[in-house]
């Protein structure tokens, strides 16, 4: 049990296997964290009861375990980010408040049987990427306790790691969920904004603001991205997906033209970047010199432009009490967001609009940006002499990406000096599956003896990310573990989530069909929403099932209850008149074991 792997698959498996149970690992988690040399990873706990209650609220059975893609996974949040167990303080105790309620990711994935170990350090009100503006104590990197973790989500980043949780949740505004993940050889997952809620997170730029993913691999964090994105209409920044491709076969990248380039004398981090570039040709990447000057001009409006602002709109009034557990750093940037006038801010928004419309421009010469995700790492006690110039050159090529409206995806780029790096692939909002999917492959272009995190555990085998794959939407013998359902899976379709339609739907039985079938019909009033489950398929296994789909079934468009629109059975109107109406079960499970 001391060496077993948290990979979400890894887990998994041994689950599937008998090899272990969901009690046994959150024992081990406690103990990992009970004997780690990191204290200041957390700032607090979910209890071993609680958590072990949540646990055996899991369901038994084999066919509700498939359904929950992160079955039994132990995970943690920034404590920025609201549970109902913890109090969140956002790294500031005076600030401390109970939630009534999970933020909705959090709440999205214990919907799909993860288990929530606790909250995590960062810097205080999210502002930072260095990791060492907190009361709670400074979290180091996994690889030294001379050098800083990154911030602004320090604990979460090393608590992934450190092997203590299987994944974690930050917050990203200017890379504080890229940042630690080069520095502590971990995937950083900056979604698109607005792709998740950030319902129930403290802001720091509230129209910027993103949930982060860390994760060991790209695979991992693609699982968590499909739990935890879709509309929210309690998020007034929620905004309905939609999959951007992003590369083929062969591809354009974004490089640094010599002019950009400045890694601020670490030649081992030149040197990495220099061989991600390799690597990314090896992959059927063309390189593209670029002229970084436009993004490196929007990403310093970020602190010095009015975007502060918005930090002084979120938690500036409790700053200015002037409580004795307020960084003095973190202080002075909140408060001199309030000297901002209107004017300031649109002026600042005219500045933006034209570098935007540049980095538009380069877009069309390339597929995706490659960057160093920092020019280099810092001590701790080199931060502690010049905390905001030496943070302001951690964020060089991360500043930009929120206000250019960019996804983008942080992997590790090896080890100098004993110390990890990383580099980021940037691309236009919604092509974050294709990010993933091209990342996992440069994350492995590494070599073959690759370690994950700060452990001794080598990447798990890779599965296909596709670049998302066409989602079906099914609400009968094709669910899991039903009739039909291997019809999906001999096509290696898989499964994405369990959700409902729009409640604009009913659902009807049709009569002399076998195996028994329901179809949904479209109502303009009295509908519900109806449970089905999204599988995704390959274009081609995609055209070969709807080849067999009989009469009077057919595939049309199903409105989904997060606003998203997909692929989805529905039926011709003359078989209707012969049909039972099953709206009220809202499912075909629930109708099923009532006819029992």
């Amino acid at each position: 049990m001391v060496d077993l792997d948290f990979q979400i698959d890894a887990l998994l498996e041994a689950y599937a296997a008998g090899v272990t149970t969901p009690a046994d690992v959150i024992e081990e988690v406690y103990r990992r964290i009970e004997t780690c040399p990191d204290p200041a990873i957390w700032i607090s706990l979910v209890s071993r009861d609680e958590v072990l209650g949540a646990v055996r609220a899991l369901p038994d059975e084999r066919m509700e375990k498939d359904a929950l893609p992160l079955y039994g996974v132990p995970f943690a949040i920034k404590d920025n980010i609201d549970c109902v167990e913890l109090p969140t303080t956002a790294g500031c105790p005076s600030f401390a408040y109970s939630p009534d309620e999970d933020a909705t990711v959090v709440a999205r994935l214990r919907g799909a049987g993860a288990i929530l170990i606790g909250k995590t350090n960062l810097d205080q009100f999210a502002t930072g990427l260095v990791g060492t503006r907190s009361p709670y104590g400074i979290p180091h990197s996994a690889f030294s306790e001379e050098h800083i973790s990154g911030g602004s989500s320090s604990g979460s980043a090393v608590a992934v790691a450190r092997g203590l949780v299987s994944f974690s949740l930050g917050t990203d505004t200017a890379g504080s969920g890229r940042v630690p993940a080069a520095f502590n050889n971990l995937v950083g997952y900056k979604p698109t904004c607005g792709l998740g809620s950030t319902k129930g997170v403290v802001p720091a730029c509230r129209t910027l603001d993103c949930v982060s993913v860390f994760a060991a691999s790209c695979g991992d964090a693609a699982i968590v991205k499909r739990v935890i994105e879709g509309f929210d209409p309690l998020d007034p920044y929620s905004r309905t997906g939609r999959n951007r491709p992003l590369t083929g076969a062969s591809f354009r990248f974004g490089v640094l033209d010599e002019a950009s380039r400045n890694f601020m004398g670490d030649d081992g981090a030149a040197a990495l970047y220099d061989k991600a570039v390799e690597n990314m040709c090896s992959l059927g990447g063309t390189p593209i010199a670029i002229d970084y000057t436009p993004f490196c001009k929007a990403a310093a409006l970020l602190y010095t432009g009015p975007w502060v602002a918005e930090r002084y709109a979120a938690v500036g009034g409790h700053v200015e009490l002037g409580g004795d557990d307020v960084d003095p750093t973190v202080a002075s940037i909140v408060l001199s967001g309030k000297s901002g006038t209107a004017v300031d801010a649109f002026v600042g928004h005219y500045v933006l609009a034209d570098c935007r419309r540049v980095i538009d421009q380069v877009w069309d010469q390339i597929d995706v940006l490659l960057l160093p995700t920092t020019p280099t790492t810092y001590r701790i006690d080199e931060i502690e002499k010049d905390p905001i110039g030496l943070n302001a050159n951690l964020g060089l090529y991360t500043n930009f990406v929120n206000l250019a409206d960019c996804a983008a995806v942080a992997i590790p780029a090896g080890i100098r000096g004993g110390l990890p790096a990383g580099v980021t692939l940037v691309g236009p909002a919604f092509t974050d599956q294709g990010l993933l999917s091209l990342g996992d492959r440069l994350h492995r272009s590494i070599g073959t003896d690759l370690t994950v995190c700060a452990t001794a555990h080598g990447l798990r085998p890779a599965r296909d990310l596709g670049e998302g794959g066409i989602e079906l939407a099914v609400v009968g013998a094709h669910l899991s573990g039903q009739p039909l359902n291997a019809q999906l899976a001999e096509r290696g379709a898989k499964l994405v989530n369990t959700t409902q339609t729009a409640a604009c739907y009913s659902l009807f039985e049709l009569a002399d069909t076998v195996p028994a079938k329901p179809v949904l019909v479209r109502v303009g009033s009295g509908g519900e929403p109806i449970e089905v489950e999204i599988w995704a398929l390959s274009e081609s296994a995609f055209g070969s099932f709807t080849c067999g789909i009989p009469a009077p079934l057919a595939i049309g468009n199903v409105e989904l209850i997060d606003g998203r629109w997909v692929k989805g059975f529905v039926c011709e109107p003359c078989a209707l008149p012969d049909a039972r109406d099953i709206t009220e079960f809202g499912g075909w499970r629930n109708f099923l074991q009532r006819q029992i």
